[in-house]
């Protein structure tokens, strides 16, 4: 009796180890830049993270007006978006104007299952109406270890800040 309660002890700690340890989050600030020729829509962006198989893991924000568009969100649409209209709707927001916005991915998965640590990938794509397509993608280690990187602005996204904050 006394050597099932050690391990069911052991086993409870060794659990709550490792779920402080992924309480870390990914910050993820997102510019969208000032288009000043032509006719300016407010573009539909997708912010996702895939694991080193390039698999969705989780959806971290959508913002889209209406869902005819989406499909000019190429890779996310293949990824996640014709097959979980659920999970798009859940996690949709409003299209949005210029400037910088701060998201948070929480280090689970979409069932809210945190994820194993290894190497992920955070990807942004974003499309405009009567405009260009951007997809940037930045692999990271999600391992406890220190997060810190920056991608280049492209056509339709401006730079993209992401950091590991405990």
């Amino acid at each position: 009796m006394k050597k099932i309660a050690v391990l069911v002890f052991a086993g409870a700690f060794s659990s709550s180890v490792a779920t402080s340890a992924q309480a870390a989050q990914l910050q993820i600030d997102v510019a969208i830049p000032q288009v000043t020729e032509g006719e300016a829509h407010w573009p539909y962006v997708a912010v996702w993270i895939e694991n080193q198989q390039e698999q969705p893991v989780r959806l971290v924000e959508i913002w889209r007006q209406k869902p005819d568009w989406l499909k000019d969100l190429r890779r996310f649409w293949r990824k996640i978006g014709r097959s979980d209209k659920a999970l798009v709707d859940a996690r949709t927001g409003a299209t949005k104007g210029p400037g910088e916005y701060r998201l948070v991915w929480n280090g689970q998965d979409n069932q809210g299952v945190d994820v194993a640590p290894g190497k992920y990938v955070l990807v942004v794509e974003a499309a405009r109406e009567n405009g260009g397509r951007n997809m940037v993608k930045q692999a990271f280690d999600w391992n406890g270890s220190a997060v810190n990187f920056s991608i280049a602005a492209g056509s339709e996204l401006g730079e993209i800040k992401a950091r590991r904050v405990d």
